[in-house]
């Protein structure tokens, strides 16, 4: 299940933490993972993965399809690090923290920063899941 915040033409529409709704929606929605947005700080800290079920995962949306410039990857490991200290992270991976075109009009990234982002993903992921 992606919980979406908004991503039209690079835009968010929702900002908020988890907190208020992890518990509830990590132990009840018949899921078995959640693809959570963490791109900025207006999803709020790891502190709601506490909630997760030691049966379903998180797949932490740490980079932005909103904007064409490239997260750090050693950022983005550190905040993998700091997700595990709520969640295992064998209960953890890492995705762009939306699609690249949640609408028609898409966002404002060309396909080459789109195949970048990927690339990143992908690369990080190797070096958090060795």
């Amino acid at each position: 299940m992606h919980l979406c915040r908004g991503n039209f033409r690079s835009r968010w529409l929702a900002a908020g933490g988890y907190e208020a709704v992890a518990e509830r929606l990590f132990n009840e929605c018949a899921v078995d993972g959640f693809l959570l947005e963490y791109d900025d700080p207006r999803a709020g800290g790891f502190e709601p993965l506490r909630f997760m079920p030691k049966d379903k995962f998180a797949v932490l949306g740490l980079v932005s399809t909103k904007t064409p410039v490239l997260e750090d990857t050693g950022a983005i490991g550190r905040r993998i690090d700091e997700a595990a200290k709520f969640v295992p992270l064998e209960q953890l991976a890492l995705s762009p923290q939306c699609g690249f075109a949640s609408t028609v009009g898409g966002n404002l990234l060309s396909a080459g920063d789109q195949q970048a982002k990927l690339r990143l993903v992908v690369e990080t992921a190797k070096a958090v899941w060795k």
